[in-house]
Protein backbone atom coordinates (compact mmCIF):
# COMPACT_ATOMS: atom_id res chain seq x y z
CA UNK A 1 0.00 0.00 0.00
CA UNK A 2 3.11 2.40 -0.42
CA UNK A 3 0.79 4.36 -3.11
CA UNK A 4 -1.69 4.94 -0.28
CA UNK A 5 -1.66 8.05 1.79
CA UNK A 6 -3.63 8.81 5.11
CA UNK A 7 -4.38 11.35 7.56
CA UNK A 8 -4.99 9.85 10.91
CA UNK A 9 -7.05 12.37 12.67
CA UNK A 10 -8.68 9.81 15.13
CA UNK A 11 -7.77 9.45 18.95
CA UNK A 12 -7.39 6.67 21.21
CA UNK A 13 -8.04 3.56 19.99
CA UNK A 14 -10.58 2.21 17.23
CA UNK A 15 -9.41 4.59 14.61
CA UNK A 16 -5.41 4.59 15.32
CA UNK A 17 -5.76 0.95 15.13
CA UNK A 18 -7.52 1.09 11.79
CA UNK A 19 -4.82 3.33 10.34
CA UNK A 20 -2.16 1.33 12.06
CA UNK A 21 -3.14 -1.88 9.78
CA UNK A 22 -2.98 -0.04 6.87
CA UNK A 23 0.16 1.52 7.61
CA UNK A 24 1.78 -2.03 8.93
CA UNK A 25 0.95 -2.71 5.12
CA UNK A 26 3.35 0.14 3.77
CA UNK A 27 0.65 3.26 3.46
CA UNK A 28 2.16 6.04 4.27
CA UNK A 29 -0.06 7.11 7.82
CA UNK A 30 0.34 11.13 8.71
CA UNK A 31 -0.64 11.17 12.65
CA UNK A 32 -2.47 15.08 13.03
CA UNK A 33 -2.24 15.49 16.41
CA UNK A 34 -3.80 18.25 18.61
CA UNK A 35 -0.71 20.79 20.26
CA UNK A 36 -1.29 18.66 23.47
CA UNK A 37 -0.69 15.53 22.38
CA UNK A 38 -3.25 12.44 21.17
CA UNK A 39 -4.51 11.49 24.51
CA UNK A 40 -3.66 7.84 23.92
CA UNK A 41 0.18 9.28 24.62
CA UNK A 42 -1.44 9.31 28.55
CA UNK A 43 -2.98 5.58 28.40
CA UNK A 44 -1.87 2.67 29.95
CA UNK A 45 1.39 2.58 31.36
CA UNK A 46 4.38 4.19 30.19
CA UNK A 47 8.41 3.21 31.02
CA UNK A 48 10.12 6.52 32.02
CA UNK A 49 7.83 8.83 31.29
CA UNK A 50 7.67 7.01 27.30
CA UNK A 51 3.72 5.71 26.67
CA UNK A 52 3.91 1.99 25.78
CA UNK A 53 0.11 1.31 23.71
CA UNK A 54 0.97 4.66 22.00
CA UNK A 55 4.03 2.66 20.56
CA UNK A 56 1.95 -0.45 19.37
CA UNK A 57 -0.53 1.17 18.17
CA UNK A 58 0.97 4.03 16.43
CA UNK A 59 3.37 2.46 14.81
CA UNK A 60 4.63 3.06 11.31
CA UNK A 61 3.46 6.23 11.31
CA UNK A 62 4.74 10.14 11.10
CA UNK A 63 3.45 12.85 13.89
CA UNK A 64 2.31 16.29 12.69
CA UNK A 65 0.74 18.73 15.14
CA UNK A 66 -1.98 20.77 14.49
CA UNK A 67 -4.56 22.43 16.36
CA UNK A 68 -7.47 22.30 13.61
CA UNK A 69 -9.36 24.65 15.73
CA UNK A 70 -7.21 27.37 14.45
CA UNK A 71 -7.70 28.34 11.49
CA UNK A 72 -4.78 28.66 9.78
CA UNK A 73 -4.02 25.07 10.71
CA UNK A 74 -7.07 24.16 9.34
CA UNK A 75 -5.69 25.39 6.34
CA UNK A 76 -2.96 23.52 6.36
CA UNK A 77 -4.88 20.20 7.34
CA UNK A 78 -6.91 21.22 3.98
CA UNK A 79 -3.43 21.10 2.02
CA UNK A 80 -2.31 17.58 3.41
CA UNK A 81 -6.01 16.50 2.84
CA UNK A 82 -5.39 17.88 -0.41
CA UNK A 83 -3.02 15.09 -1.31
CA UNK A 84 -4.16 12.29 0.86
CA UNK A 85 -6.12 8.88 -0.28
CA UNK A 86 -7.86 8.48 3.10
CA UNK A 87 -8.57 10.63 6.45
CA UNK A 88 -9.49 9.00 9.54
CA UNK A 89 -11.19 10.77 12.21
CA UNK A 90 -13.79 10.16 15.22
CA UNK A 91 -14.45 13.45 16.49
CA UNK A 92 -18.36 13.90 17.47
CA UNK A 93 -20.46 14.43 14.08
CA UNK A 94 -20.24 18.01 13.03
CA UNK A 95 -17.15 18.91 14.27
CA UNK A 96 -15.03 18.59 11.00
CA UNK A 97 -18.18 20.54 9.50
CA UNK A 98 -17.78 23.18 12.19
CA UNK A 99 -13.93 23.44 11.15
CA UNK A 100 -14.60 24.29 7.98
CA UNK A 101 -12.78 20.39 7.36
CA UNK A 102 -15.66 18.13 6.50
CA UNK A 103 -16.01 15.76 3.77
CA UNK A 104 -17.55 17.93 1.41
CA UNK A 105 -15.17 20.40 1.69
CA UNK A 106 -11.99 17.90 1.82
CA UNK A 107 -13.71 16.25 -1.83
CA UNK A 108 -13.89 19.99 -3.28
CA UNK A 109 -10.01 19.75 -3.61
CA UNK A 110 -9.70 16.11 -3.33
CA UNK A 111 -12.90 13.97 -5.30
CA UNK A 112 -11.71 10.62 -4.94
CA UNK A 113 -11.09 11.25 -1.07
CA UNK A 114 -12.42 8.39 1.43
CA UNK A 115 -12.69 10.04 4.95
CA UNK A 116 -13.39 7.12 7.08
CA UNK A 117 -15.87 8.28 10.26
CA UNK A 118 -15.30 6.26 13.96
CA UNK A 119 -17.60 7.39 16.28
CA UNK A 120 -20.02 5.43 19.21
CA UNK A 121 -23.50 5.60 17.43
CA UNK A 122 -22.54 6.83 13.85
CA UNK A 123 -23.18 9.81 12.33
CA UNK A 124 -27.13 10.38 12.30
CA UNK A 125 -29.43 9.02 14.95
CA UNK A 126 -30.67 10.60 17.84
CA UNK A 127 -27.29 9.28 20.16
CA UNK A 128 -25.28 10.94 17.30
CA UNK A 129 -24.37 13.62 19.48
CA UNK A 130 -23.67 11.66 22.71
CA UNK A 131 -19.78 11.14 23.80
CA UNK A 132 -18.45 7.13 23.64
CA UNK A 133 -16.14 4.63 23.61
CA UNK A 134 -15.55 0.73 23.38
CA UNK A 135 -17.16 0.85 26.46
CA UNK A 136 -20.40 1.37 25.45
CA UNK A 137 -20.51 -0.26 23.05
CA UNK A 138 -19.30 -3.52 25.42
CA UNK A 139 -22.53 -2.62 27.45
CA UNK A 140 -25.34 -1.66 24.61
CA UNK A 141 -24.12 -4.47 21.94
CA UNK A 142 -24.86 -7.35 24.49
CA UNK A 143 -22.08 -8.31 25.35
CA UNK A 144 -21.60 -7.38 28.46
CA UNK A 145 -25.00 -8.71 29.68
CA UNK A 146 -24.24 -12.42 27.76
CA UNK A 147 -20.13 -12.78 29.50
CA UNK A 148 -20.29 -13.42 33.14
CA UNK A 149 -21.02 -15.95 35.72
CA UNK A 150 -24.51 -17.24 35.83
CA UNK A 151 -25.25 -15.72 39.59
CA UNK A 152 -22.95 -12.84 38.64
CA UNK A 153 -22.87 -9.35 37.24
CA UNK A 154 -22.70 -8.49 33.62
CA UNK A 155 -19.10 -8.40 32.66
CA UNK A 156 -17.05 -6.07 30.76
CA UNK A 157 -13.85 -7.07 29.04
CA UNK A 158 -10.52 -6.28 30.56
CA UNK A 159 -9.15 -4.99 27.24
CA UNK A 160 -10.68 -2.21 24.68
CA UNK A 161 -12.56 -5.14 22.47
CA UNK A 162 -15.22 -2.96 21.18
CA UNK A 163 -12.67 -0.30 19.91
CA UNK A 164 -10.77 -3.30 18.25
CA UNK A 165 -13.49 -4.83 16.81
CA UNK A 166 -14.28 -1.56 15.05
CA UNK A 167 -11.16 -1.18 14.25
CA UNK A 168 -10.62 -4.19 12.22
CA UNK A 169 -14.61 -2.78 10.29
CA UNK A 170 -13.12 0.50 9.67
CA UNK A 171 -9.87 -0.73 8.15
CA UNK A 172 -12.08 -3.03 5.80
CA UNK A 173 -14.77 -0.03 5.14
CA UNK A 174 -11.84 2.27 3.92
CA UNK A 175 -10.41 -0.88 1.70
CA UNK A 176 -13.49 -1.14 0.12
CA UNK A 177 -14.10 2.22 -0.32
CA UNK A 178 -10.10 2.79 -1.78
CA UNK A 179 -11.39 0.38 -4.16
CA UNK A 180 -14.47 1.32 -5.33
CA UNK A 181 -13.20 5.16 -5.62
CA UNK A 182 -10.97 3.40 -8.20
CA UNK A 183 -14.02 1.89 -10.33
CA UNK A 184 -16.09 4.90 -9.57
CA UNK A 185 -13.39 7.77 -9.75
CA UNK A 186 -14.71 9.17 -6.38
CA UNK A 187 -14.41 9.18 -3.19
CA UNK A 188 -17.07 8.79 -0.24
CA UNK A 189 -17.68 8.89 3.45
CA UNK A 190 -17.41 5.39 5.48
CA UNK A 191 -19.83 5.36 8.57
CA UNK A 192 -18.67 3.09 11.06
CA UNK A 193 -20.13 3.13 14.47
CA UNK A 194 -18.48 0.92 17.13
CA UNK A 195 -21.71 -0.04 18.84
CA UNK A 196 -23.21 -1.38 15.68
CA UNK A 197 -19.80 -3.39 14.61
CA UNK A 198 -19.80 -5.54 17.44
CA UNK A 199 -23.20 -6.08 17.23
CA UNK A 200 -22.52 -7.36 14.09
CA UNK A 201 -19.83 -9.71 15.44
CA UNK A 202 -21.59 -11.36 18.06
CA UNK A 203 -23.51 -13.96 16.38
CA UNK A 204 -26.75 -14.68 15.30
CA UNK A 205 -28.33 -13.32 19.00
CA UNK A 206 -30.66 -10.66 17.62
CA UNK A 207 -32.24 -13.36 15.19
CA UNK A 208 -32.49 -16.06 17.63
CA UNK A 209 -34.46 -13.50 19.65
CA UNK A 210 -36.63 -12.84 16.49
CA UNK A 211 -37.27 -16.67 15.83
CA UNK A 212 -37.37 -18.23 19.11
CA UNK A 213 -37.71 -14.98 21.62
CA UNK A 214 -34.87 -16.13 23.59
CA UNK A 215 -31.89 -13.90 25.26
CA UNK A 216 -28.44 -15.04 25.59
CA UNK A 217 -27.74 -16.29 29.18
CA UNK A 218 -24.70 -15.81 30.95
CA UNK A 219 -22.69 -19.31 31.37
CA UNK A 220 -19.16 -17.84 32.54
CA UNK A 221 -17.34 -20.32 30.48
CA UNK A 222 -19.84 -22.50 29.14
CA UNK A 223 -21.68 -22.14 26.04
CA UNK A 224 -25.35 -22.25 24.64
CA UNK A 225 -24.40 -24.50 21.43
CA UNK A 226 -22.08 -27.38 22.38
CA UNK A 227 -20.61 -29.02 25.55
CA UNK A 228 -17.95 -29.72 26.35
CA UNK A 229 -16.93 -26.22 26.39
CA UNK A 230 -14.59 -24.29 29.29
CA UNK A 231 -11.91 -23.71 31.26
CA UNK A 232 -10.60 -26.54 33.78
CA UNK A 233 -8.38 -26.84 36.28
CA UNK A 234 -5.33 -29.38 36.36
CA UNK A 235 -4.23 -31.04 39.66
CA UNK A 236 -0.46 -28.19 39.68
CA UNK A 237 -3.04 -25.28 39.65
CA UNK A 238 -2.44 -24.27 36.31
CA UNK A 239 -5.95 -23.89 33.72
CA UNK A 240 -6.50 -25.61 30.62
CA UNK A 241 -9.32 -24.86 28.08
CA UNK A 242 -11.35 -27.32 26.24
CA UNK A 243 -13.90 -27.34 23.60
CA UNK A 244 -15.70 -29.61 21.18
CA UNK A 245 -18.17 -28.35 18.62
CA UNK A 246 -18.34 -30.96 16.51
CA UNK A 247 -19.72 -34.27 17.26
CA UNK A 248 -16.44 -36.81 16.93
CA UNK A 249 -14.50 -34.20 18.94
CA UNK A 250 -16.78 -34.80 21.77
CA UNK A 251 -17.02 -38.57 21.82
CA UNK A 252 -13.30 -38.85 21.77
CA UNK A 253 -13.08 -36.04 24.99
CA UNK A 254 -15.97 -38.22 26.55
CA UNK A 255 -13.69 -41.93 26.07
CA UNK A 256 -10.79 -40.09 27.25
CA UNK A 257 -12.23 -38.69 30.59
CA UNK A 258 -13.71 -42.30 31.15
CA UNK A 259 -17.02 -41.37 30.32
CA UNK A 260 -17.72 -43.30 26.95
CA UNK A 261 -21.14 -44.17 27.85
CA UNK A 262 -22.53 -41.00 27.58
CA UNK A 263 -22.06 -40.65 23.65
CA UNK A 264 -24.61 -43.71 23.37
CA UNK A 265 -27.27 -41.42 24.56
CA UNK A 266 -30.08 -40.14 22.14
CA UNK A 267 -28.97 -36.59 23.39
CA UNK A 268 -25.45 -36.74 22.55
CA UNK A 269 -25.90 -36.89 18.89
CA UNK A 270 -26.56 -33.22 18.70
CA UNK A 271 -24.56 -30.34 19.80
CA UNK A 272 -27.84 -28.27 21.14
CA UNK A 273 -28.71 -31.82 22.93
CA UNK A 274 -25.09 -31.67 24.66
CA UNK A 275 -25.60 -28.39 25.45
CA UNK A 276 -28.71 -28.70 27.11
CA UNK A 277 -26.60 -31.44 29.32
CA UNK A 278 -23.27 -29.59 30.04
CA UNK A 279 -23.16 -29.81 33.53
CA UNK A 280 -22.81 -33.84 33.26
CA UNK A 281 -20.27 -33.20 30.49
CA UNK A 282 -18.62 -30.94 32.10
CA UNK A 283 -18.43 -32.35 35.65
CA UNK A 284 -17.01 -35.51 33.68
CA UNK A 285 -13.96 -33.61 31.71
CA UNK A 286 -13.58 -31.04 35.59
CA UNK A 287 -13.24 -34.31 37.57
CA UNK A 288 -10.77 -36.48 34.63
CA UNK A 289 -8.52 -33.16 34.19
CA UNK A 290 -8.42 -32.08 37.99
CA UNK A 291 -6.70 -35.74 38.28
CA UNK A 292 -3.45 -34.89 36.76
CA UNK A 293 -1.05 -31.85 36.17
CA UNK A 294 -1.40 -29.90 32.62
CA UNK A 295 1.45 -31.12 30.92
CA UNK A 296 -0.32 -34.99 31.38
CA UNK A 297 -3.62 -33.39 30.32
CA UNK A 298 -2.25 -31.57 27.36
CA UNK A 299 -0.53 -35.01 26.47
CA UNK A 300 -3.50 -37.44 26.49
CA UNK A 301 -5.36 -34.90 24.71
CA UNK A 302 -3.38 -34.48 21.80
CA UNK A 303 -2.93 -38.21 21.68
CA UNK A 304 -6.60 -38.55 21.97
CA UNK A 305 -7.24 -35.92 19.04
CA UNK A 306 -9.29 -33.70 20.83
CA UNK A 307 -9.11 -29.77 21.33
CA UNK A 308 -6.95 -28.14 24.09
CA UNK A 309 -5.18 -25.28 24.91
CA UNK A 310 -2.99 -23.58 28.36
CA UNK A 311 -4.64 -20.74 29.60
CA UNK A 312 -1.36 -18.56 28.72
CA UNK A 313 -0.44 -15.45 30.64
CA UNK A 314 1.48 -12.98 28.76
CA UNK A 315 4.89 -14.69 29.52
CA UNK A 316 3.88 -18.27 27.70
CA UNK A 317 2.91 -16.20 24.63
CA UNK A 318 6.42 -15.07 24.77
CA UNK A 319 8.08 -18.58 25.22
CA UNK A 320 5.46 -20.50 23.05
CA UNK A 321 7.81 -22.23 20.68
CA UNK A 322 5.08 -21.67 17.67
CA UNK A 323 4.72 -18.41 18.31
CA UNK A 324 8.54 -18.17 18.03
CA UNK A 325 8.55 -20.25 14.69
CA UNK A 326 6.13 -18.12 13.11
CA UNK A 327 8.00 -14.91 14.50
CA UNK A 328 4.90 -13.56 16.44
CA UNK A 329 6.96 -11.27 18.73
CA UNK A 330 9.01 -8.21 16.45
CA UNK A 331 11.81 -6.26 18.60
CA UNK A 332 11.30 -2.84 17.14
CA UNK A 333 14.15 -0.12 17.77
CA UNK A 334 13.18 3.08 18.95
CA UNK A 335 14.30 6.42 20.04
CA UNK A 336 13.11 6.45 23.23
CA UNK A 337 12.89 2.86 24.54
CA UNK A 338 15.84 1.61 22.49
CA UNK A 339 14.39 -1.04 21.51
CA UNK A 340 10.79 -2.28 21.89
CA UNK A 341 8.85 -5.66 21.84
CA UNK A 342 5.55 -5.57 20.09
CA UNK A 343 3.18 -7.99 18.08
CA UNK A 344 4.19 -8.11 14.47
CA UNK A 345 1.73 -7.25 11.70
CA UNK A 346 -1.54 -9.43 11.77
CA UNK A 347 -1.73 -11.53 9.14
CA UNK A 348 0.80 -12.94 6.62
CA UNK A 349 0.45 -12.38 2.42
CA UNK A 350 3.18 -14.13 0.53
CA UNK A 351 3.89 -11.74 -1.89
CA UNK A 352 3.38 -8.34 -0.14
CA UNK A 353 4.17 -8.65 3.38
CA UNK A 354 3.76 -6.23 5.89
CA UNK A 355 6.61 -5.35 8.09
CA UNK A 356 7.00 -2.73 11.40
CA UNK A 357 9.22 0.02 10.11
CA UNK A 358 9.06 2.03 13.59
CA UNK A 359 6.99 2.38 17.45
CA UNK A 360 5.14 5.54 17.74
CA UNK A 361 6.58 8.71 17.26
CA UNK A 362 7.69 11.39 18.78
CA UNK A 363 4.78 14.27 18.98
CA UNK A 364 5.43 16.48 15.35
CA UNK A 365 8.73 14.87 14.83
CA UNK A 366 7.55 14.87 11.30
CA UNK A 367 5.85 18.33 11.23
CA UNK A 368 7.96 20.64 9.06
CA UNK A 369 9.06 17.45 6.42
CA UNK A 370 5.30 16.45 5.93
CA UNK A 371 3.53 20.37 5.74
CA UNK A 372 7.36 21.37 3.19
CA UNK A 373 5.63 18.74 1.32
CA UNK A 374 2.30 19.58 0.84
CA UNK A 375 3.04 23.50 0.45
CA UNK A 376 5.50 22.22 -2.34
CA UNK A 377 2.80 19.53 -4.21
CA UNK A 378 0.20 22.28 -3.72
CA UNK A 379 2.50 24.41 -5.60
CA UNK A 380 3.26 22.04 -8.42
Amino acid sequence: MADIRVIDVSTLLAGPFAARLLADYGAEVIKVEHPSGDPFRRFGRSRDGVPLWWKVFNRNKKSVVLDLSDSEDAARFRELAAGADVVIENFRPGTLERWGLGPEVLAEANPRLVVTRVTAFGQDGPYRSKPGFGTLAEAMSGYAAMSGEPDGPPLLPPFPLGDAVAGLHAACATLIALHAADRLGHGQTADIAITETLISSLGAQLTEYDQLGVKPARLGNRSNNNAPRGVYRCRDGRWVAVSAPALSVAERVMRLVGRPELCDEPWFAQSAGRARHREIIDEAVRCWVSAYDRDTVLAEFERAEAAVAPIYEVDDIAEDPQFRARSLLARVPDADLGTVTMPTVPFRLSRTPGSIRWAGPRLGEHTEELLARSRKEAGA
